[in-house]
């Protein structure tokens, strides 16, 4: 998908196909107004019409928002791309700058379609949109930058879409090698060997039934002079079976998706450098396979992590904050004077539950931080919302045999006492850097939703890199 501007006015300019979004049906022309009529077109979200005689794509538009005009322009790319017509033509409206930035990254995202595995593949044809504007420097630089942002989406969603026989912990290093020399990035791959000389036993732990040796991997975008430094931690399950504490057969679907975390790390990082940032970002990723065997681990093993704390495992299915909990204490003392650290995890399905499909539950100890981390999600276009520790929910997590349980007593409250748990393995000197995202609900959906795809959404990427923009 190629998208450019053009100072031509919309009538002027020689396209095959005319995408007009509607907001108001007031304002087509009457021959069309009529003919939408018949078809009961509305100006409702994702109602979208061709035209064939007069080669007009009209697409419904609720509201001028970031989120309308996305999944506006998705729906009207969709169909535009079930065509054998090679370019098309939209009018830039309402805040220019706004708009553009919802068009660019709704028409791309829109247009991600994932078939790797189809035996018949669809002939991919090259697509062109034309945005008609009043062309400056400043909507170029919007142009590029948001088509940074949404190819480092959709490279997020390959991985993650990729099955488990395809991508485990040593093919997730290697596509991190790729992006890393691709954008000028230091990247170190540790394995077992590493893991046990420094005591990264809970992480260990995990992989031990894995044929799948696990891997550390350790990316560093490093600019010149930067005004910041961030460290990003994600979950790496590249397949997550429960361990001994199985997951039923139908929980065991998707669970390819367990990764989000570590890939959105990625992505994050494919962004940054592409968008040239002047930020320090360290990118760390526990790459693990949760399996069952003779090795596994079990209920009731007590671990030591990295930092010296003992955990009861009571649930081998509670195993990305085992995997965390050693990849944010090794970050803590790999990496210092960082202003953030944040984790990615596709964590607790307490999360989906209680705030939906959709939303990432954000947690922390810094309010202002959270604040401004859901702030720079809905600006964009991800959804979010806090989710509150207290001093109860903290007492659930307590073992009577060890110092912490990797599940909490209670069934209430599951994803407050997965971010609690994670809390116990940040510094004291680091509690108000950190935040954690709780990708579970957004990050695999098995239905198409808004300009997002069955599968795997990107979430993370987004509001991140928004986040590390507005640090500038």
């Amino acid at each position: 998908m190629k998208i450019t501007l053009s100072n031509d006015s919309i009538k002027k300019l020689d396209t095959a196909v005319e995408i007009s979004i509607v907001l108001d049906l007031e304002n087509v022309n009457k021959y069309d107004k009529e003919i939408l009529d018949d078809l009961n077109f509305k100006a409702k979200d994702e109602e979208v019409v061709f035209l064939v005689e007069s080669k007009k794509i009209y697409v419904g538009c609720e509201e001028e928002s970031y989120d309308a005009i996305a999944i506006a322009i998705s729906a009207a790319m969709k169909k535009f791309n079930s065509t054998k017509y090679k370019d098309a033509k939209v009018e830039i409206f309402g805040e220019e700058k706004d708009t553009l930035k919802a068009l660019v990254e709704g028409a791309i995202l829109g247009s991600y379609t994932f078939e790797k595995y189809k035996s018949k593949k669809e002939k991919e044809l090259k697509k062109e949109l034309i945005v008609c504007c009043k062309v400056s420097k400043e909507l170029e630089e919007i142009l590029e930058q948001s088509t940074h942002i949404a190819n480092s989406v959709n490279k997020v969603r390959n991985f993650v879409n990729t099955t488990p026989q395809d991508f485990y912990p040593e093919i997730m290093a290697k596509e991190a090698k790729k992006v890393a020399k691709e954008n000028d990035i230091i990247c170190k791959i540790q394995g077992e060997e590493f893991l046990e000389k420094n005591g990264m036993n809970a992480m260990l732990s995990v992989a031990r039934a894995s044929v799948h040796e696990p891997k550390l991997i350790h990316m560093a975008y490093k600019p010149k002079d930067p005004v910041r430094k961030v460290v990003l931690v994600g979950k790496g399950l590249t397949y997550d079976s429960g361990g001994l504490s199985l997951k039923p057969a139908d929980f065991m679907v998707t669970m390819k998706s367990d990764k989000s975390g570590g890939c959105a790390v990625i992505g994050i990082l494919n962004a940054v450098a592409k968008l040239n940032l002047p930020i320090e970002v360290h990118g760390i990723i526990g790459a693990v396979e949760n399996m069952i065997g003779g090795d596994a681990y079990k209920p009731d093993d007590v671990l030591v992590a990295k930092n010296g704390k003992t955990i009861e495992v009571r649930n081998t299915d509670a195993e990305g904050r085992l995997v965390l909990a050693d990849c944010l204490c090794y970050a803590q003392d790999k990496i210092k004077d960082f202003d953030y650290i944040f984790d990615y995890a596709t964590l607790t399905g307490a999360c989906v539950v209680g705030v939906g499909e959709y939303t990432t539950g954000i947690m922390g100890n810094n309010t202002v931080l959270k604040r401004d981390a859901v702030c720079n999600a809905l600006s964009s276009g991800e959804y979010a919302t806090t989710l509150p520790f207290n001093r109860f929910l903290r007492k659930t997590i307590k073992s009577e045999i060890a110092d912490i349980c990797n599940i909490a007593n209670t069934r209430y409250g599951g994803a407050i006492t997965a971010g609690l748990f994670l809390d116990n393995f940040i510094y004291d000197e680091n509690k108000d850097k950190w935040l954690h995202f709780d990708i579970a609900g957004p990050a695999f959906v098995e239905k198409a939703w808004g300009y997002n795809p069955h599968g795997a959404s990107g979430a993370g990427v987004r509001m991140t890199v928004e986040f590390l923009k507005n640090l500038l």
